[in-house]
């Protein structure tokens, strides 16, 4: 089966030292991080426990010049990238790189919704199906939750609904940070949360797991990143960790613990 529109098929990280930054996640994660196959190009494939989940890129001095600084971005499947470009512009969301294709690979562009939360969207090359977000089964070293941190989230849910399909299927009351919305869109995607000071401006968090929660903290630690949030647990007993990574890209992790 193929993914389809509103379907998180592939995760990028963008950081200022990927040597350093390999060095961090393959300790905290189920990783292999290949060497870059494409010409001209540092890019390095993310490999995990059933297949590629992303890949990690420098950012360049002219990235750095324009604002660009180390971030976890993901990808979403569209039918036609310029058709879903010109979508969100019309919506209120801006195009941050405009469509471009990738021999073999496919047609992509950097884009933010309304409230500047950035996320690429694409038409993959190709009809295989992407597991890089696992959401019919756990997979150790995959993405297993995609959460937005939103000012507006019934603003959000307007426009991520109108580009994709989403629905809300549930929520969850969490008191003072209020309501904790579940995204359903042919099985459980993540969910939308109201954004505080806090947490920065508005942007996507991924969360990826890992066989034992407590083994990634003291990872994490020992690699020169820094918890900031957790481990607190989740429904269904995993717990969920938000952490800091060595050039500062914020990152979600999940998954059992041992003890």
């Amino acid at each position: 089966m193929a993914n389809t529109q509103g379907d998180f098929i592939w995760y990028e990280l963008m950081t200022s030292d990927a040597d350093a930054a390999q060095a961090f996640y393959t300790s905290v994660l189920d990783w292999k991080i290949a060497v870059s196959v494409m010409p001209g190009m540092d890019y390095r494939h993310i490999e995990a426990s059933e297949g590629n989940v992303g890949g990690v890129m420098p950012i360049s001095p002219e990235m750095a010049e324009h604002g660009a600084r180390p971030a976890w971005v993901a990808y979403i499947a569209v039918d036609s990238v310029d058709a879903s470009a010109a979508s969100i512009t019309a919506a209120g969301g801006s195009v941050m790189m405009p469509a471009m294709d990738i021999p073999s690979v496919g047609r992509i562009a950097m884009v933010a919704d309304p409230h500047g939360a950035p996320f690429y969207i694409m038409t993959p090359a190709g009809e295989g199906e992407s597991h890089a977000y696992s959401k019919d089964r756990p997979r150790i070293g995959h993405c297993a939750w995609n959460e937005l941190v939103t000012p507006d989230q019934t603003a959000s849910w307007a426009f991520y609904g109108e580009q994709f399909g989403w629905e809300n299927p549930d929520s969850m009351d969490m008191g003072p940070m209020g309501s904790y919305q579940f995204i359903g869109h042919n099985g459980m995607l993540g969910a939308m949360m109201k954004g505080i000071p806090e947490m920065g401006p508005p942007h996507w968090n991924q969360y990826f797991r890992v066989a034992d929660i407590d083994a990634a903290v003291v990872a994490i630690g020992a690699g020169g990143g820094s918890v900031i949030h957790g481990p607190m647990e989740i429904p269904g007993g995993d717990f969920s960790l938000n952490g800091i990574d060595p050039q500062g890209a914020h990152f979600g992790v999940v998954g059992a613990r041992k003890g």
